[in-house]
């Protein structure tokens, strides 16, 4: 990710009003961090906020930890590059799969009491399989981090004149800072703060570029003229032939709506996480419920400003024009000072809840599912949140090293996409199984996900050399993840017949249909339907279905 116009061409007209806001923002940042560490006294506490936040809370945070750097900038790019059909992520590839682990999934993790996904699987499977999640979703949260910080960088460089070096150095530093202080705590009550932040950027950017372009249908207009043509304002058409991304309609259903996006949303520490801090079971239900119905309009304040800036600027996506350029380019363009100001506060928001989002689910599973599980177990509580702190700051500094690898993408969105076929969606082929199929063994579980895992590596390494045409890098990484959860699915049976199960008594909780007696936690007000994880969540798929009445 490169911005090519950066220096005067892309330098924004900052003054002393819009210094000022970012500064407050810093301010209330690790004012929140100072405040959260006088609660830390236990590993509850440091990694899960002591189980006691609202829905609300957790739901906000839930949706903000994804509305990272990569969520802005990459569904802007995508929305200049493909046009509607990147709803796709939002409506099929994101709201059901959130529904699902609502309904579904959060009983198991929240009432086994497990602090980590790589936990349930030592529950549900072995040490080794634990071993291995864990170092790969180490491996994939370092590597995520690192485009967040990256991508900051630079567009702090471009649009601030701050040096490369400096701007990585004060964006690591005040994640690493409130994240040290008061751990999960200080990250979620943040990424509430953020999640506003965001949107007061997003939304009067989005107003302002499409009074620019003539509102609505002045937009589809222009986009009928551009590289994109009718196409771009359509999001079913033509999915069984030519098509902006290149996608066939089975590879949008089955790669990105199954496998990618219920892989990512139900197996991702980083969310999870934020369920898990939920006060009740209730509550960690209705966390990614609740975060749904703002992911439904996200869309709104990314793909339309990715839209508005490729009819905005000639040549968007050619030559030395990237597609990561449109947000940047509109606020240069677009906002006066003040708006500016709230706007570049809005990018710095996103940037630091993602890499928050990852850095805290790093440190969580580095220190009870590496150190704690398998280097020096059975120390007291201090003794794991000093390895929590220190684990922050090398996760810090691992981001800061992995960040270049980001530099050989004009998308940054196909990179994540990249990235999650091969960490997410063998794993949800695990997790499956797991939850469903009592008789899958111990040692299934590990082959598996090793398996799979290896499978989708296969698959991007032959796309990338040219052996294998996917025709995008996008459509490449919906059957990478499509491959990689048929091969999970099939190594997983075999070994199976091959290997014992673990008895009955060892899955219950763990396996759907193999209860175990849990005190009810359930709290006043639980039982009203405003409350009901199954309304609230059926109500979510009726509005994503609705919003494509509007595009089809």
């Amino acid at each position: 990710m490169t911005f090519t116009g950066s220096g005067a061409a892309m330098r924004l007209d900052v003054n002393l009003l819009d210094y000022a806001l970012i500064a407050i923002y810093f301010v209330v940042v690790l004012g929140i961090g100072f405040a959260a560490r006088r609660a830390i006294t236990t590993q509850d506490d440091f990694f899960l906020a002591g189980r006691g936040l609202p829905a609300w809370v957790t739901g906000l945070a839930f949706v903000s930890a994804n509305l990272g750097a990569i969520e802005i900038l990459g569904m802007a790019a995508n929305g200049a590059q493909y046009g509607a059909m990147t709803v796709h992520y939002y409506w099929v590839g994101a709201v059901p799969a959130m529904v699902f682990l609502g309904i579904v999934m959060m009983p198991f993790y929240y009432r086994s009491r497990v602090r980590s996904v790589p936990e349930f699987l030592r529950r549900r499977f072995n040490p080794s399989t634990q071993l291995l999640n864990a170092i790969m979703f180490a491996v994939a949260q370092i590597l995520i981090a690192g485009v967040n910080l990256y991508a900051l960088a630079l567009v702090m460089e471009a649009l601030l004149g701050w040096p490369l070096p400096a701007s990585v150095l004060v964006s690591a530093l005040i994640v690493l800072s409130y994240i040290t202080l008061g751990g999960l705590s200080s990250a979620i009550y943040n990424e509430v703060l953020q999640f506003f932040v965001i949107l007061a950027g997003l939304i009067p950017l989005t107003v302002l570029g499409l009074m620019r372009v003539g509102g609505i249908d002045g937009l589809a207009d222009r986009v009928r003229q551009s590289t994109l043509g009718e196409a771009g304002l359509h999001t079913w058409a033509d999915t069984a032939g030519d098509n902006p991304m290149q996608a066939h309609w089975i590879g949008i259903v089955f790669g990105l709506g199954f496998v990618l996006s219920f892989g990512y949303w139900t197996t991702n520490f980083a969310e999870v996480q934020r369920a898990l801090s939920a006060r009740n079971t209730n509550a960690a239900r209705l966390t990614p419920i609740v975060a749904a119905y703002p992911k439904i309009f996200i869309p709104l304040v990314t793909v339309i400003p990715g839209l508005v800036a490729l009819v905005m600027f000639d040549g968007l996506g050619q030559g030395d024009s990237e597609y990561n350029d449109a947000i940047p380019m509109l606020m240069r363009d677009l906002l006066p000072n003040g708006l500016l100001g709230i706007a570049v506060t809005g990018l710095l928001a996103s940037f630091m809840a993602g890499m928050a989002a990852n850095i805290s689910g790093f440190n969580t599973v580095f220190t009870n599912d590496l150190w704690a599980a398998h280097v020096v177990k059975d120390r007291d509580d201090a003794y794991y949140v000093r390895v929590g702190r220190i684990a922050t700051v090398v996760g810090v500094a691992l981001g800061v090293g992995t960040a270049f690898i980001a530099a050989g993408y004009s998308n940054i969105m196909e990179y994540l996409q990249a990235l999650f076929s091969i960490f997410n969606a063998p794993l949800f082929a695990t997790f499956l199984l797991a939850l469903f199929w009592k008789r899958m063994t111990a040692w299934a579980g590990f082959w598996g996900l090793l398996g799979g895992t290896l499978v989708a590596i296969a698959s991007y390494v032959l796309y990338k050399s040219g052996t294998i045409d996917f025709g995008t890098e996008l459509n490449a990484s919906f059957w990478g993840a499509g491959l990689a959860f048929a091969s999970d699915i099939l190594i997983s049976v075999i070994v199976t017949f091959f290997t014992a199960p673990k008895p009955v008594d060892e899955l219950r909780g763990l396996v759907y249909g193999l209860t175990v007696d849990v005190e009810d936690d359930a709290l006043k007000g639980d039982e009203r339907w405003y409350r009901n994880p199954l309304v609230l969540g059926i109500g979510a798929l009726v509005l994503s279905l609705a919003m494509y009445g509007v595009i089809l």
